[in-house]
């Protein structure tokens, strides 16, 4: 009895499944995301530029009327202090002269008086040339220096930071509505790109989704030539590369049923024969007709044998490619002719090889080749001499040739002796599945070569496997 299988569900705390956010809305996401970051740093960089540059005007202002106070040529005495004429036409700026602990000694208005703190009495004092300062709490801008009039005096400036702070807020605002519309604007540029952009690619998917659902391997409308054109392309390449390798199978499913139909019919009729006269009352089979029942029985197993390995070998070799390794090929011809004697019979071979190299499957390479010395041996008589030859071409390819000492090959069959299942007037009466040369042309292909087929000089058949390699 089978066990069932565990069932292995992943906890997500009892929390709703995470919804996937669509390719569309990660570009228009990823689009208003660097315009609001690009956007982000310039406001930032535009807003510290203008507040410096504004406090700067500021300090400029009060370091330009305190140097006007001080320089002040005219002065007059009062309360014991020398006081320039030219402080009493500051405007809207509050001023102060003050002692070492920050007392006033010009008798100003408390109302006129600015912010005095730590760094104006260190001026006063002297332990300190000037500051400059913001005061938090009346919100203005405090410069403090020493008063050259009198000792131990400071004269202290202030002004309302009010119209600078309003400037900045302002300031603000207007970046803040640019950085949104911006932000707007991006998003929308986004979407529009990523609808006109990702239309390929829907389309992509809908005929990916159709091919799934109904199989119809029609080749997607290309248009432009973009990289999304080209990905339509090889998407169109990969479609007929499926297309062809189901065409192939169906050819090779529908003869494979054709040449089976043949042995199997003949095996079941010789079978039922044996069984009828097994029967009790039936009429018995002589001796010499069961021996050649039995005969033809072993004969179309062979036979079916022989065309299911073939098939198994076709089909092997239309499956994905796996990883090529450097082949000598010099080693494979050997190989093949080693397994090729021990059938041969009286039928002796001429080999002249010279090396030679490929990137390719060792197997398929030895199968081909056996190949096409079986078929030589099969057509020649006996003790005759297959001749067996490899060697460069010059144009970066070589050639393996097989010349047999038989009848040849008619001129109306030389196109078509690598055909899957032909087989011509003179081979039908021999064994053989007609797959051995269709696999040889395989191989040949699967490795960037050719096969074909002619006559040796001898009169017999000249069937050649051309590689492309390098010198051993």
């Amino acid at each position: 009895m089978t066990e069932p299988v565990p069932v292995i569900r992943v906890d997500n705390g009892g929390g709703p499944a995470p919804r996937r956010v669509s390719l569309r809305a990660r570009v228009t996401l990823l689009a208003a995301a660097c315009v609001a970051g690009a956007l982000a740093l310039v406001s930032l960089g535009a807003y510290i530029t203008v507040y410096n540059n504004l406090y700067q005007q500021v300090d400029d202002e009060l370091i330009q009327q305190a140097n006007s106070v001080i320089n002040d040529p005219q002065v007059v005495q009062t309360g014991g202090l020398r006081i320039p004429t030219y402080i009493t036409r500051l405007v809207d700026v509050r001023f102060d002269l003050i002692v070492a602990d920050g007392s006033s000694a010009f008798e100003s208005e408390p109302s006129m008086r600015p912010p005095i703190g730590l760094d104006e009495r260190e001026v006063a004092s002297g332990q300190k040339p000037s500051s400059i300062r913001t005061d938090q709490n009346t919100d203005s801008r405090v410069l403090a220096v020493p008063y050259r009039y009198q000792p131990g005096v400071a004269l202290v400036l202030s002004q309302p930071l009010d119209a600078t702070k309003q400037t900045l807020r302002e300031l603000a605002v207007v970046l803040a509505l640019i950085g949104g519309g911006g932000i707007v604007v991006a998003a929308l540029a986004g979407t529009a790109v990523a609808r006109t952009g990702l239309r390929p690619v829907e389309r992509l998917t809908s005929a990916a989704e159709h091919i799934a659902r109904t199989g119809d391997l029609r080749p997607i409308p290309i248009s432009g030539d973009d990289e999304l054109a080209r990905l339509t392309h090889s998407f169109n390449t990969m479609l007929g590369a499926v297309a062809e390798s189901q065409d192939r199978q169906r050819q090779l499913v529908a003869d494979a049923g054709h040449e089976l139909r043949t042995p199997l019919t003949s095996l079941r009729t010789n079978l039922e024969l044996l069984l009828s006269a097994s029967r009790s009352g039936a009429p018995t089979l002589s001796e010499k007709d069961r021996a050649e029942i039995e005969t033809d029985i072993k004969a179309q197993l062979d036979e079916l044998t022989q065309l299911i390995g073939d098939l198994v070998e076709l089909a092997r070799q239309d499956e994905p490619r796996t990883a090529f390794e450097r082949v000598e090929m010099v080693e494979v011809v050997e190989r093949a002719l080693d397994r090729a004697r021990r059938r041969a019979g009286e039928i002796e071979f001429e080999v002249a090889l010279q090396p030679w190299h490929v990137i390719g499957d060792a197997g398929a390479l030895e199968r081909a080749v056996l190949n096409l010395l079986d078929n030589a041996v099969k057509f020649s008589p006996p003790h005759s001499r297959v001749g067996v030859r490899m060697f460069p071409l010059g144009d970066g390819t070589a050639v393996i040739e097989v010349a047999d000492s038989g009848p040849g090959i008619a001129d109306e069959d030389l196109p078509r002796v690598f055909d899957r299942f032909y087989r011509s007037s003179e081979a039908r009466t021999l064994p053989g599945s007609g797959l051995g040369l269709a696999i040889v042309k395989q191989a040949a292909e699967r490795h960037g070569g050719t096969a074909y087929a002619g006559r040796a000089p001898e009169g017999g058949a000249l069937l050649s496997l051309r590689l492309p390699g390098m010198p051993g």
